[in-house]
């Protein structure tokens, strides 16, 4: 694994920039002196913040889509409520204020340097920063984007547009980082692999034929293009496009840690975050040898569960009350059972003293602890974790993975009535999954690996799950591939939220607490913080505008499992 902490701390010192301070960010932040601005930026630290920026930006709309989705806890019992314009003023900071104005900074200092290379890189990157906005937003500001003379409030761009033009800008990243140039100072990706940078970009036009099949009648066929020689994208880890942290703080100021290890390890009363029930108990249920990696149990029963409290039951009001009404039987609600202590879909319940009972993060992506404890065991005890358990927080924010390419690629097989080839690759997204997952119990120097999953476990879990595709129906097969994109995807949750609104799968997941939660969110309101203030951006007026390759049934009744 790539170390951040070999980047020289002169650096970090030069741009004042705290991960943290991300989720603050506000629309002025040019103006602000501990940040890189037109006067005062080379073309390298230009590209130090751009990057750094790329990586906060995709774990923040990640993290947006994995909570609507189940795979992170949602707070919140409505989603209007929970998601109101203002919520995502960062992200939108981000992207405007930050990563694209440096663009426009940096490109000219490129090219008067000869330095093509890194234009290529920025290409890649503002690639996929633009597909997020259209998969999140809709329509958003492109043509007329950071250009504040001209086009003070600049108007939206269609979303076909503007997938079309990260398109462009994909080819011309492959194009430019074949041409001439000096070493990026600080390539926090792939350390001046080009070969790698262009295997992300093509990744990346994958992704976006693979987001427009159902709109576009030529998609499936670029897409198998690129997908039909290995060689062009992410296929193996050691190409996977991912933001490395590190361990520690500089002089206390700036952390460069996960920010969910940083949430859940370094809070004086214990964890800062819930997981979500529902991804506990899909993994506990299906013996999912990726769970102890996922999750750190800190107490080895969960109150409501088959098994002694402790008396903790007050630290849990839903096991001491009966189940809603609207929540069916089958379904997970309150606990789950082995001590994996969470809450339910939209719970905005106060927050008792189980900061340290709760499950946290494990030790993938975030580099927490290793789960190895052991029910009755006492050699193998359960306990609060603390600032500086497992790996310190060195964890990972996964872009795009080769698992993740498996994955879109098992799904355009079976759109396509290929099951023999849609379960191949089905097999091998599993397979890679959970070799990179298994793979960070090393990051934990004081796990047990007496505890881990054998390969004859994971081997078991992965033909079990193969088999199970190849007996089922049409619809089980979409049932358990998209319940795969969510848990597989466990980390980021972009590629997750955008498989739930195209195809509506899986048809599982956790009954929101309220009954009346409003309709599934088919695309974010616009930021705040643009809307309040761009004359040409209009607030949406709910949030089931659908994004343009979304064209299923409207909401309520799609996605079936609101």
């Amino acid at each position: 694994m790539k170390k951040l902490n070999k980047i020289s701390i002169f650096v970090f010192l030069l741009l004042g920039l705290a991960f943290s301070s991300c989720e603050t960010t506000d629309l002025d932040l040019l103006d602000d002196p501990n940040n890189v601005t037109l006067d005062k930026a080379d073309l390298d630290r230009y590209l130090t913040q751009i990057q750094i920026d790329f990586a906060s930006f995709m774990r923040q709309m990640g993290r947006n889509g994995a909570q609507v989705t189940r795979v992170e806890y949602m707070f919140g019992r409505t989603y209007v409520n929970n998601f109101e314009p203002a919520v995502l003023d960062g992200e939108w900071a981000l992207a405007y204020q930050r990563m694209f104005s440096d663009m426009a900074g940096a490109e000219p200092l490129a090219v008067e340097t000869e330095n093509f290379k890194h234009i290529g890189v920025m290409r890649v990157i503002k690639a996929y920063t633009l597909m997020a906005l259209v998969d999140f937003f809709g329509d958003v500001p492109l043509s007329q984007a950071t250009q504040p003379v001209e086009f003070p409030s600049p108007q939206t761009d269609p979303g076909a547009d503007v997938y079309a033009a990260a398109i462009a800008l994909l080819n011309e990243g492959i194009a430019l980082l074949d041409e001439p140039g000096n070493p990026i100072d600080n390539d926090f990706y792939y350390e001046n692999d080009y070969g790698k940078w262009k295997k992300a970009a093509r990744s990346g036009l994958m992704q976006a034929y693979f987001n427009t099949r159902l709109v576009d009648g030529g998609a499936i066929s670029s897409f198998n293009g690129i997908a039909s020689n290995s060689n062009n994208y992410i296929s193996s880890e050691d190409d996977d496009f991912q933001w490395t942290y590190a361990t520690g703080f500089v002089e206390t100021q700036y952390d460069f840690r996960h920010p969910a290890y940083n949430a859940d390890y370094n809070v004086s009363g214990g964890a800062g975050r819930y997981r979500s029930n529902w991804l506990m108990n899909e993994m506990l249920e299906n013996d999912d040898p990726r769970r102890r990696y996922y999750f750190y149990r800190q107490n080895d029963c969960t109150p409501g569960a088959s098994c002694d409290p402790s008396g903790n039951q007050e630290r849990l009001q839903c096991s001491v009350e009966p189940r809603p009404n609207h929540i069916p039987a089958d379904q997970v609600y309150c606990f789950v059972e082995d001590g994996y202590w969470g809450r339910d879909h939209g719970n905005d319940e106060g927050i008792p003293p189980d900061g340290l009972l709760r499950t946290i993060v494990g030790v993938y992506p975030a580099a927490g602890l290793f789960d190895d404890g052991v029910i009755g065991d006492p050699d193998h005890p359960f306990g609060p974790a603390s600032q500086g358990d497992g790996g310190g927080g060195a964890g990972i924010m996964p872009i795009m993975l080769s698992s993740y390419m498996d994955l879109m690629r098992a799904e355009v097989f079976l759109a396509q009535n290929n099951n023999s080839s849609a379960r191949n690759a089905f097999n091998s997204a599993l397979t890679k999954s959970i070799d990179k997952v298994t793979g960070f119990i090393s990051v934990d120097p004081s796990a047990d690996s007496s505890v881990a999953p054998t390969s004859g476990d994971i081997n078991a879990f992965i033909s079990a799950q193969t088999q199970a595709f190849d007996n089922a129906n049409t619809n089980g097969k979409w049932e358990i591939l998209g319940t795969e994109f969510l848990v597989g995807n466990y980390g980021n949750g972009i590629l997750g939220y955008n498989s739930y609104r195209r195809t509506g799968y899986p048809t599982n997941l956790q009954t929101n607490i309220d009954p009346n939660p409003g309709n599934f969110i088919r695309s974010f309101f616009y930021p705040a913080n643009e809307a309040n203030v761009n004359s040409n951006i209009v607030q949406k007026p709910n949030v089931s505008q659908q994004v343009y390759w979304d064209n299923n049934p409207p909401s309520p009744g799609f996605p079936e499992a609101n």
